[in-house]
């Protein structure tokens, strides 16, 4: 079944299609430039074979670019930092944690590269595929561009060969199909006009990700270009395949060394388990979100908030409690631990990262019963420990009565009885206390 095909708006305002498919970690796929086409790429079974692999265990979200298949044709700008606003969208839009990118050949790959760069906080793994250090065509292919201004219907014929195998003459006609209805002409030379001066040579050293470098080793990117782009990556794995094809979405050999590097690390450690039962419940949230989005913009806002999310998570961490996936801040973060001191301890401490990046937090603790299901908790005691945090000052850390009993003792802090509180859907009034001390 093919993915639902949305829409997100780019800063100058340019709509781009995407579509996502599976859960998990995102996998985020730049388009294989000019060329894509989110909805008939899934006519032919060799893509839908590849995007339904990838969507296993992992969100695969894919995107059309400015100009191209279902994104709006009518645009003119296709600079880096256009096609870098494209991808900024959709992300944002959805939202994403940090995310693992893929970036085929010599025109998406310096998006990926610069994008891994200049927001090292959002790329967990970088894939390149045949990259190359300057988009100025070679000499190998150069033949190639200079048939498109004079035969689009030739060039599209010999592309999509080059990229399949000749070979493989079926599964090239059905990709010369497809790139014919991804982009017209014009805007194919377009393309790589803007494009073609780009080089990511002093980028390189800036990439920080852990980064999958694949090549074929007879391929039109001769070899020794890709190994000057791997060798200038800090953190990069350089994986050489044989053969000339440019093919990629129906290598078995591609498919396991992204499996096998995207992979790395998951079973190294055992995911934390949320608890059933009793837990003590952490809940944060950024003080006036809403304003501080239409004050610094939804981008600048997103940025912070993601900064200080992951500062959250890890501080949850080393106080031995266990976030809660499916909350982001802004919508706030929950977490649970088995102990109340530590929950007070990592509530201070939290104020702290909020106060480092120029936010201030709500931050309510409460302790109770919650059920497990799935990557969350719900209950009663979820629900008070929300209107706790809403009830606090901003960088006050509040809570109920039963967590001060419980750490009263323990903790190394003092509490100022604030009385009790009428909160919102919460039938009893709860008597709340501010935590003095510590941190």
């Amino acid at each position: 079944m093919e993915p639902r095909i949305q829409y997100a708006q780019t800063k100058d305002g340019v709509s781009i299609a995407y579509w996502t498919l599976g859960e998990g970690a995102p996998f985020v796929m730049i388009p294989v430039l000019p060329f894509s086409h989110v909805q008939l790429e899934w006519k032919m079974p060799a893509y839908a074979r590849w995007y339904q692999h990838h969507a296993r265990e992992r969100q695969l979200v894919r995107y059309d670019p400015r100009g191209v298949g279902l994104s709006q044709r009518d645009v003119s700008d296709f600079s880096i930092e256009a096609q870098l606003q494209d991808l900024s969208a959709v992300v944002d839009r959805l939202d994403l944690p940090p995310f693992a990118l893929w970036a085929y050949g010599r025109n998406a790959g310096p998006i990926g590269v610069t994008f891994a760069a200049r927001f090292p906080e959002r790329v967990t793994r970088l894939i390149l595929f045949s990259p190359t250090l300057s988009v100025t065509p070679l000499s190998e292919v150069s033949v190639l561009e200079s048939m498109r201004e004079e035969d689009w219907g030739l060039y599209l014929k010999t592309a999509s060969h080059v990229v399949m195998g000749w070979p493989r003459g079926d599964l090239a006609r059905e990709l010369g199909t497809i790139m014919a209805e991804s982009v017209t002409p014009k805007t194919a030379a377009a393309v790589a006009d803007a494009l073609k001066d780009l080089d990511i040579t002093l980028l390189l050293s800036k990439v920080l990700a852990p980064t999958l470098v694949i090549a074929r080793r007879q391929a039109p990117v001769p070899l020794d270009i890709v190994t000057s782009v791997a060798a200038r990556l800090p953190n990069a794995r350089l994986v050489v395949l044989e053969g000339d094809s440019m093919a990629f979405v129906d290598d078995p050999e591609v498919v396991t060394a992204i499996d096998e590097f995207l992979s790395e690390g998951q079973g190294a450690a055992a995911k934390p388990e949320l608890p059933e039962g009793m837990a003590v419940i952490l809940f944060a949230d950024i003080v006036e979100s809403t304003a501080l989005t239409e004050q610094l913009g939804d981008t600048a806002f997103r940025a912070k908030a993601r900064e200080l999310d992951g500062a959250l998570r890890g501080i949850i961490g080393e106080c031995a409690g266990t976030p809660v996936e499916g909350k982001v801040l802004g919508d706030g973060v929950l977490a649970v631990f088995t102990s109340a001191r530590q929950a007070i301890d990592c509530a201070l401490r939290c104020n702290g990262a909020g106060e480092s990046v120029g936010l201030q937090l709500h931050l309510g603790i409460h302790a109770g019963d919650v059920i497990r299901e799935g990557n969350n908790v719900y209950g009663g005691a979820v629900n008070i420990a929300a209107r706790i945090a809403g009830a606090s000052a901003p960088g006050e850390v509040l809570v109920s009565d039963t967590v001060r009993g419980l750490a009263r003792t323990s903790a190394g802090v003092s509490f100022e009885d604030r009385g009790e509180h009428t909160l919102k859907g919460i039938d009893e009034p709860q008597r709340l206390f501010a935590v003095r001390g510590g941190g």
